[in-house]
């Protein structure tokens, strides 16, 4: 005659069931369960914008007369802050003609800012004098920019040189989305001074000015990391500005 155990929990002596190691790992489960559900459900919940009906930009819609999801802007919207009120100051023209005016006053400021916009700039292809024999031309750039001191350039107004900026000439690209419009004057300003000071005579220079400059007597002229040295008699004021101003 076989013998049957009861499944009652060891050392219990009572026959009844465990509730002891046995129903720890039945309770364990059950949360871990629990959780998933939780989980389930809320990663099911999406009440933002990409369960609701859309168009993408530019897409064909049945609801509007003309199929453009896209509607036009309202005749006259200007977004803010680009109100284009004067319109020389942006395009550099009179009607369709370039002007030969500067849209402000032209101050030692402008002039310096036009030249470190213009050497960051222009100077690459344009050099650092105008004459066209920048570093881009003289490592095999198809076609060489011309000088700013031939006489055509020296006529042109100064508008015409705002406009090749906004909108570029040939294959020199445009540079509107580089070079604000401000720093577009300011520039258009520096070239001027540029052909000024390569093509300067007598009549255009203060008295007892020399044209060219006598260049400052040096004991050294230093290298690339030390400063040129005067000669003895020489005044600290004839001495070149560091900065990178034409002569």
């Amino acid at each position: 005659m076989v013998r049957l155990r009861s499944c009652s929990n060891p050392g219990s002596g009572n026959g009844h069931v465990g509730t002891g190691a046995l129903a720890r790992p039945v309770e364990r489960s059950s949360t871990i369960c629990g959780l998933l559900v939780i989980i389930a459900l809320t990663s099911a919940c999406r009440l933002d914008m990409h369960v609701q009906p859309k168009l993408n930009p530019l897409a064909r819609s049945d609801f509007y007369a003309d199929q453009r999801s896209e509607r036009p802007q309202v005749e006259g919207t200007v977004a803010r802050g680009d109100l284009r009120e004067d319109s020389y100051f942006y395009t550099g023209k009179i009607g369709n003609n370039p002007g030969d005016v500067m849209p402000f006053p032209v101050t030692t400021e402008v002039l310096e800012r036009g030249r470190e916009r213009y050497n960051i700039y222009c100077a690459p292809c344009h050099s650092r004098v105008g004459d066209g024999n920048g570093f881009v031309p003289s490592r095999g750039f198809a076609r060489k920019p011309p000088s700013y001191h031939i006489a055509r350039l020296q006529k042109a107004p100064l508008g015409y040189f705002y406009d090749v900026m906004t909108n570029g000439f040939g294959i020199m690209p445009d540079y509107a989305s580089q070079i604000t419009p401000q720093d577009r004057w300011n520039i258009v300003a520096y070239i001027r001074a540029l052909q000024l000071s390569q093509n300067a005579t007598m009549a255009d220079v203060a008295d007892g000015q020399k044209v060219p400059s006598e260049p400052p007597k040096l004991r050294e002229p230093g290298s690339g990391a030390t400063l040129p040295q005067l000669a003895p008699g020489t005044k600290p004021e004839e001495m070149p500005e560091s900065k990178d101003v034409p002569k």
